[in-house]
């Protein structure tokens, strides 16, 4: 029962957020919130912070883990950015329009306390705990990061009018939608699998959020800069 309430509660968070909830405000505030549920319930279910990676040790763990984790995508972005197919990756609508305030609401208040405290705490902290502890670690990854994958259908479905080189690869109009929606349901499950192996190995929460923090803002960031002066100028 508590996995099927955690699961409800991320349901209606996902159909807020993408439906409802569409100012960048009540984003933040439907995160939170669904994110305190989350951890009512893992206490309902028995959970101690160790469990969800949020002891003491864990936060130190994950701390240490922290620069080293963005230091390695602040890399990888460089790299890309080293050849004109990862330039193209970057050629992306959502951050090219934004300003520097909302760039900076973005990468410091949108994605650290909505999208990454949210879902870090779903699918790397209290589901992959409880499930973890009913039928093992292979299990907890394996569900939890099917549901990171779903978790994806509704934001990924305009992702081939907004990135180029989405578009590209599957076209721009209704016809590539479906491809589209697919390739980032695969894609984000895979990465859930990445995100709970470094949560097992670092023994802290704190890990899988520093990265999934730095992937989601650097991004935005080096695509927000590449529109002005890298892919167009």
């Amino acid at each position: 029962m508590p996995i099927v309430c955690a699961v409800a509660v991320l349901a209606v968070a996902n159909l807020l957020n993408n439906w409802l909830a569409r100012s960048p405000a009540l984003y933040v505030v439907v995160c939170v919130a669904a994110t305190a549920v989350l951890l009512l319930i893992a206490r309902w279910d028995g959970l101690t912070r160790a469990d969800l990676g949020l002891d003491a040790a864990g936060l130190r763990r994950g701390l240490r883990w922290a620069p080293v984790l963005a230091g390695v995508v602040l890399l990888v972005v460089v790299l890309l950015l080293a050849v004109p197919a990862g330039r193209e990756a970057f050629r992306d609508s959502r951050a090219a329009g934004l300003s520097v305030a909302q760039v900076l609401w973005v990468t410091l208040v949108r994605v650290p306390f909505g999208t990454v405290l949210l879902e870090e705490t779903a699918f790397r902290g209290v589901l992959w705990a409880m499930i973890r502890r009913r039928r093992g670690t292979a299990w907890a990854t394996g569900v939890s990061s099917l549901l990171f994958g779903l978790w994806h259908l509704l934001p990924s479905r305009g992702i081939n009018r907004s990135n180029a080189a989405v578009g590209s690869l599957f076209g721009d109009g209704p016809a590539g939608v479906a491809p589209t929606v697919a390739l980032a349901i695969v894609a984000t499950a895979a990465a859930g699998v990445v995100l709970c192996e470094l949560r097992r190995r670092s023994g802290s929460l704190l890990a899988p959020m520093a990265l999934h923090w730095a992937v989601n803002s650097f991004g935005y960031v080096t695509a927000w800069a590449a529109a002005r002066w890298w892919l167009d100028g």
